[in-house]
């Protein structure tokens, strides 16, 4: 019994817990992890300038070197309509990661803006499309990379690497070798930092930016216009079916958002960087979708796996411009290669440091402050699916794990405008909500023309990584182990 004038003993009720699977990690403790790894700090190292380059490193290459090849005979000479829809539709997606990166500058691109906003479960969804995106899409843009060190090879010493060793199983070979050689060598350039990587990577993107503008100004010289009509033979169908396929060659757009703990401004560049990488790569591959469909017909890029090298060689009636083009491709494929593989590490590295994955993926190496762990696992992993992998299926797979990604996000930045109004933002999505609301339609429909055969192993997919998150992830995750 209290005596008079005694206060009442202080209780406290026992707090709800939390659904695991929509808790969520807040924006301001994010930002303040920025950075910390196991063992060590990434470096805020890269510019505006850098962060740009990295994005046009990871897009700028096999889209238009070799999937260009896959799409024209499915849309003929309207095969640069079809970029320019998958560039819209990369748009749409491209203005919401502008306004996330700048107003949630971390590593983790999707993943992290996916957990701050709908929960770890759709985090650790988006985590693994992402996990899918990237690491197939270092692989398939390896094996791409084999193709023109082929034809640079045929052209400058007249042989090429056999079949045995330069194709994967089921395309008449045992291993591609090149693809392979390719990801370990810029797994040795990643081991070596961020800012090293970035002065690496600036110099391959200007070299292939300068072998496009090369093929544009000499094959515009062999535009045929009748190889333009009819413009679109196999109607809009054929079209979208390239669009979808095409889609590929915008991937990577967002590789600057996974640099947000090694930005040295990243509220302003990050944004800029996206949207600038996307408005050069956009330009650029439309000039040369349509000097090439003007100077070959449609019809003979059915089986052509180095087309922009061949028409440099028609046009010209040497070898030598065609041996140039191989030579540029070459190094634009690695340069693709090495910004992507960058993406994927600090994405892992971000799950990592949210328990989500393995914590060796957040070790970082005090001397070079690089993930160096993260990277030489991810790197064998990709070498071995370049190695043994045909390049079309894997192109598919990447579009539909990128495409699920960028829906998520056109989600996010609407939530996150809701549940966070005053969040400081250096960059806003325009007409707003209407253009996310027409990002993630755009992203829905390239998902539904893609092949059933793709749909399948998306779900495959998705169903190992649900049995590793109820396995794995939903215990380790560190938001658990804080509630314990």
């Amino acid at each position: 019994m209290l005596e008079t004038g005694q206060a009442p003993p202080l209780t406290s009720e026992p707090r709800k817990p939390v659904n695991p699977l929509l808790r969520r990690k807040p924006v301001e403790q994010m930002v303040a992890e920025g950075g910390q790894g196991e063992g060590g700090l990434l470096r805020r190292s890269l510019t505006m300038w850098q962060l740009t380059m990295i994005s046009i490193g990871a897009t700028l290459g096999t889209g238009i070197f070799v999937v260009l090849g896959e799409a024209a005979p499915k849309a003929g000479p309207a095969v640069t309509i079809s970029f320019i829809i998958a560039g819209l539709t990369a748009l749409f997606s491209a203005l919401s990661y502008a306004e996330l990166a700048g107003s949630v500058p971390v590593s983790g691109s999707s993943y992290s803006y996916s957990y701050a906003t709908m929960g770890e479960f759709i985090a650790w969804i988006c985590g693994w499309c992402l996990v899918l995106e990237y690491a197939v899409s270092v692989a398939a843009v390896a094996v791409g990379w084999g193709q023109y060190l082929n034809e640079l090879l045929d052209g400058t010493i007249g042989i090429t690497l056999p079949e045995t060793i330069s194709a994967p199983m089921g395309e008449g070979g045992w291993i591609n070798l090149p693809s392979l050689v390719v990801v370990l060598l810029a797994m040795v350039f990643l081991m070596r930092g961020a800012k090293e990587s970035a002065r690496i990577n600036s110099i391959m993107v200007a070299v292939k930016i300068v072998t496009l503008v090369l093929f544009v100004g000499i094959g515009i010289m062999g535009i045929k216009s009748g190889n333009y009509a009819p413009l679109a033979p196999l109607g809009i169908t054929g079209i979208s079916a390239a669009a979808s396929t095409l889609f590929f060659s915008y991937i990577g757009f967002d590789a600057a958002s996974t640099a947000g703990e090694e930005a040295k401004n990243p509220k302003k560049d990050l944004p800029r960087a996206i949207m600038l990488s996307l408005g050069i790569v956009t330009v650029l591959y439309v000039l040369v979708a349509f000097v090439a469909v003007g100077a070959m017909p449609w019809q003979d890029f059915e089986g052509t796996e180095a087309a922009l090298a061949q028409i440099m060689t028609d046009v010209t009636g040497t070898s030598v411009w065609g041996v140039v083009l191989a030579a540029g491709a070459v190094v634009a494929i690695a340069s693709v290669v090495f910004a992507v593989l960058y993406g994927q590490t600090r994405i892992l590295f971000a799950m990592s440091r949210d328990g989500l994955v393995p914590k060796v993926f957040a070790k970082v190496d005090e001397k070079t402050g690089a993930p160096r762990a993260n990277v030489v696992i991810v790197s064998l992993f990709c070498g071995a699916l370049a190695a043994f992998i045909p390049l079309g299926e894997l192109a598919n797979a990447t579009s539909i794990g990128t495409l699920f990604a960028f829906a998520l996000v056109n989600i996010a930045v609407v939530i996150l405008r809701r549940t966070k109004p005053d969040l400081p933002r250096t960059f806003k999505v325009a007409l707003f909500p209407v253009t996310p609301i027409l990002g993630f339609a755009a992203c829905g429909y390239m998902m539904y023309n893609l092949p059933i055969a793709t749909w399948v192993a998306f779900g495959v997919w998705m169903a190992v990584g649900l049995v590793v998150y109820f396995l794995y992830g939903i215990r380790r995750s560190s938001l658990a182990t804080a509630e314990k």
